[in-house]
């Protein structure tokens, strides 16, 4: 089966179809915001987020154009939010007034309600990650609590590279419909 039909596979849904376009295109996609981002972590973030946000508009794809360029472009777009995300949170640019006001301010801690809602908000994540699958509940808690790369998450559970992907891009999907549905 040749990746056209895998693509059209893809379109109604099958995750069989998915998995094998996520391994083909995975390292080309990585290798090009490797280059782009300078950075492995950003890169595998960026696949990740590419991959999803792909998957879930896959319907909308014209075959008139080549696949990997439309991962490529979604890719790109990815890696600009996340650009404008950090900039927007480190640079604010102030007059000597606002400076001045902004230096005086006596205490930025967070308060006890702040603490509280961050808690609250800690206790409802966790609680929807134990209502995942154990296999998808140890992929998250390897990746963002004990903030392992994908390579090493591969080594610690003793599986391929692109299942360590593609159990997380799931796992990742599926706690997002949690938490949205407790909301």
């Amino acid at each position: 089966m040749d990746i056209k039909e895998k693509i059209e596979l893809a379109k109604t849904g099958d995750q069989i179809a998915f998995t094998s376009i996520l391994n083909y295109y995975w390292n080309e996609v990585y290798n090009f915001m490797l280059k782009r981002s300078g950075n492995e972590t950003d890169a595998e973030d960026i696949c990740i987020e590419t991959f999803s946000k792909a998957f879930d508009k896959i319907k909308n794809y014209n075959p008139e154009y080549a696949f990997n360029t439309w991962l490529i472009s979604i890719a790109k777009n990815v890696h600009i939010d996340m650009l404008r995300k950090r900039k927007a949170s480190y640079f604010v640019e102030m007059t000597e007034d606002e400076e001045f006001i902004y230096k005086n301010i006596a205490d930025d801690s967070p308060t006890l309600e702040d603490e509280l809602i961050f808690e609250q908000n800690l206790a409802t994540l966790k609680n929807c990650i134990k209502q995942l699958k154990p296999h998808y509940q140890e992929i998250i808690q390897l990746r963002y609590f004990q903030e392992m790369s994908y390579n090493e998450i591969a080594k610690e559970i003793n599986e391929p590279l692109n299942n360590v992907k593609i159990k997380l891009l799931r796992a990742k999907k599926l706690l997002v419909e949690l938490i949205a549905s407790k909301e």
